[in-house]
């Protein structure tokens, strides 16, 4: 017996399970993929957004700017790279002029601090790479960049280090209540909880329906992106993003926290909440857009495209909410963007609707809120030394592109929630992120993942489940 069960192990997931092993709480976080952070929590524009263009009253304002402001602390606990760089609001014409000045209005009053409207001069002061042709911008100076899918995993990693558990490879199939919940797994498992959070991301809808009444569809919007190589990644400071419309916040040029360039989404409502797909129409579009923004781009630097589902819902706001009818279920879902800025401030909200609902909420006293995690490329000559004395494993180089050590490698191994994915370590401490995608790293972390888990090396699938690298030996 649980006393609450969380579907969906996404940043809204991990922040809530993360928040609830505050308390003396048995809790348990439900994934049915092969890791936590599979969905939009590991393929989004990285953005801690300031909140200027949420409309005022909603949800997303409300939510945006509390998390924006937690994000900083949070970031700094759980060892997780972060920069408040700040954000520029690009207006080309007259009539985004006016766009920009009533996102200003409306930041002021979701108290988004530190708006400024800058005149063109003052944009290319700060951002001497974008284009000529800018007539102003809005600045948003607490605008931020993230590691979403480090962060997404530090929160899980953290819950677990606090006596939460979490249960992967577990689709949830059906879910019965009593005077308890029992949950159905496609494994045919049954987990019993007092409460269940609803957090499943693009299948938010479905999980709600399996035993409330239909009340919101979830709608998954596509977005395509390039990373660009290092080499890129100076050629703006700020995230700029140029003025928004009703299908999102538009082509943003932005550097990442680990230096490469960002460039990316376009926007396409679809069907298929497993399409992943990149186009070459889609691919065209963010090239030719970005070109508003400036013309200094080199794609042909780009080392990688990727595709991200965004969980719009037909309310066109966040949904966090107890069912009306079916009391103890909560829903956490609709979480299209700013719903990584938001998480944190929702999980402490969530921690409030369980209160009102009777679920009983007593602050551990042993609670740790730190975690550490070793950037090796980060420390001293001196801490590198000291470090490899105690460990040679960190004075072996695997990853070039990114200099990661085996030493890190294994650590993020022994971190994990069972056997890793060759890109579930990828994601935790960065081989194969760099110019050459793992072509040079990728078999050496293969092998290491085989020697610390004892498995063989067919086993070791690339992402999901089945996405096999090797079949066999050929002699």
């Amino acid at each position: 017996m649980y006393d609450v069960a969380i579907i969906g192990a996404g940043v809204i997931g991990s922040s809530i399970f993360r928040e609830l092993t505050k308390y003396d709480l048995k809790v348990l976080m439900l994934e049915k993929e092969n890791d936590v952070s599979m969905g939009t929590s590991k393929a989004n524009s990285a953005i801690v957004h300031a909140g200027y263009d949420p409309k005022e009253g909603t949800l997303m304002a409300k939510y945006n700017v509390k998390g924006n402001e937690m994000f900083e602390d949070l970031c700094r606990e759980l060892c997780v790279p972060f920069k408040r760089n700040g954000s520029l609001i690009l207006a080309f014409t007259e009539e985004d002029m006016e766009t920009v000045k009533n996102l200003y209005e409306n930041g002021v009053k979701n108290k988004v601090r530190g708006l400024q409207i800058l005149s063109r001069e003052e944009v290319l002061e700060k951002e001497p790479n974008l284009s000529e042709n800018i007539l102003g911008a809005l600045y948003a100076p607490t605008g931020g960049i993230v590691g979403p899918f480090e962060y997404t995993i530090a929160l899980a990693e953290n819950g677990v280090t606090n006596g939460g558990e979490i249960k992967l490879n577990k689709e949830v199939t059906g879910i019965e209540k009593n005077n308890t919940f029992k949950i159905s797994t496609k494994d045919g498992e049954v987990i019993e909880a007092k409460y269940v959070i609803n957090a499943a991301g693009l299948y938010g809808e479905e999980i709600h329906n399996l035993i409330c009444k239909e009340s919101f569809k979830i709608i998954p919007r596509s977005g395509q992106y390039f990373v660009l190589d290092k080499k890129q990644g100076d050629l703006v400071s700020h995230t700029i993003f140029q003025c928004p419309s009703k299908m999102g916040k538009g082509i943003l040029v932005t550097p990442t926290v680990h230096g490469n360039l960002l460039v990316g989404p376009d926007a396409r409502d679809i069907s298929d909440k497993e399409d992943l797909n990149t186009t070459s129409d889609g691919l065209n579009f963010v090239r030719e857009t970005s070109g508003l923004t400036t013309e200094k781009i080199n794609f042909r630097d780009s080392i990688r495209n990727f595709a991200g589902l965004r969980a719009n819902s037909d309310r066109n706001d966040f949904i966090v909410e107890e069912n009306d009818e079916v009391k103890g279920f909560i829903d956490v879902v609709g979480m299209k963007s700013p719903g990584l800025t938001s998480a944190p401030a929702i999980a402490v909200d969530v921690v409030e609707i369980l209160k009102n609902s009777g679920c009983e909420l007593k602050k551990k006293e042993n609670f740790i809120g730190k975690r550490e995690q070793i950037h090796f490329m980060d420390l001293s000559p001196e801490e590198k030394a000291e470090l490899i004395k105690k460990n040679p494993h960190y004075g072996r180089m695997i990853c070039r592109c990114e200099s990661i050590t085996e030493g890190e490698i294994i650590d993020a191994i022994n971190r994990c929630f069972g056997v890793p994915s060759l890109d579930g370590i990828k994601r935790r401490c960065r081989p194969g992120m760099g110019r050459c995608q793992g072509g040079f790293c990728g078999p050496r972390v293969q092998e290491i993942i085989s020697r610390e888990c004892n498995v063989p090396l067919e086993d070791i699938v690339q992402e999901k489940n089945g996405s096999y690298i090797l079949l066999g030996k050929t002699k």
